[in-house]
């Protein structure tokens, strides 16, 4: 008899719980797969005693993992893990659960940012990383209840050194979930492109306090935006990250097709007082341009504000 194949989702928040919600609801009497949910506090309670809600336009679906739990040592070795942790949980979360991969495990990170799998492999040098990407508005709205709002949703994936095998087989898992994956041949180039669309929209958004829709109708807000796009697309330049000649246009473009009310997640943390993303979103450009000797005036003026405004 063989074993079956372990998927585990780490952080069961707006991303994990989308994830994770449709793929336990799929595998829910799988022969060939188990679920595993690693949560904690409350939403580990609630999900224990009434399973995960997902709702999406599509509908409502109520999942139970067959795992679930703040232990890692409960759910062994491991064959898959999602990662779809907070950037600034990055490194206790994966810290918890190295223990219970083996030399094949998977580890595919979905967080804001660039670096994930660079810091990954400093905690577990010896695992395989793949890079990875999601496009989801989705929010943890009270323990154990996830909601996915809007039209953009699709996850992205690939490694350069992954076997076509393993990665096609992951592809086939997750479609057969409903997940809109899509198995990336130039997975560097996706990833960086969403990050040239979240960091600065992240960034300018914090920095003023506003909407998209505030920033596009006055000129030196857009002017700000444009700023942070292009010292961002210089860094890529710089990493010789391939991305299109008119990615700026293209980002403006996307912002525009926003609602005039959406703003970032950050934004939003900075405005109830949670723990923010700012190293990730903001002060990795910054980081990125001295090392590569690359001035970066504008995400270092943003920079400096955002800092003070969280130890104030």
């Amino acid at each position: 008899m063989t074993s079956k194949f372990k998927i585990a989702i780490l952080g069961i928040g707006g991303v994990g719980g989308y994830i994770g919600g449709k793929l336990a609801a799929h595998f829910s009497n799988s022969n060939e797969f188990e679920i595993i949910f690693i949560a904690r506090g409350e939403n580990e309670k609630a999900i224990k005693s009434h399973g995960l809600k997902l709702i999406t336009s599509g509908g409502n679906q109520i999942s139970h993992p067959t795992i679930i739990t703040s232990q890692p040592g409960e759910m062994g070795l491991v064959d898959l893990i999602i990662c779809c942790t907070k950037s600034y949980d990055l490194e206790t979360s994966i810290e918890s659960v190295k223990h219970f991969m083996s030399s094949k495990t998977i580890i595919l990170p979905l967080l804001n940012g660039v670096d994930a799998a660079d810091r990954i492999k400093k905690i577990i040098p010896q695992a395989e990383v793949w890079e990875g990407c999601i496009y989801i508005v989705s929010r943890l709205i009270s323990p154990g209840i996830v909601k996915e709002s809007g039209n953009i949703n699709s996850l992205y994936f690939g490694s350069p050194q992954a076997s076509n095998e393993k990665l096609q087989q992951v592809e086939t898992i997750l479609k057969s979930a409903n997940i809109n994956a899509h198995l990336s041949e130039n997975i560097l180039q996706t990833v960086w492109e969403k990050f040239l669309f979240i960091s600065p929209l992240a960034t300018v958004t914090t920095y003023l306090d506003l909407t998209v829709g505030d920033i596009l109708k006055n000129k030196s807000h857009k002017e700000l935006l444009i700023h942070l796009l292009t010292e961002l697309k210089q860094i890529a330049d710089a990493k010789e990250i391939s991305l299109s000649e008119n990615i700026i246009q293209k980002i403006i473009d996307k912002v525009r097709s926003l609602s005039p009310g959406t703003t970032s997640s950050m934004h939003s943390d900075f405005q109830k007082g949670n723990k923010t993303e700012l190293n990730s979103l903001t002060a990795y450009v910054v980081q990125a341009g001295k090392e590569l000797g690359i001035p970066t005036p504008y995400y270092s003026k943003t920079l400096i504000a955002l800092k003070e405004k969280t130890t104030n």
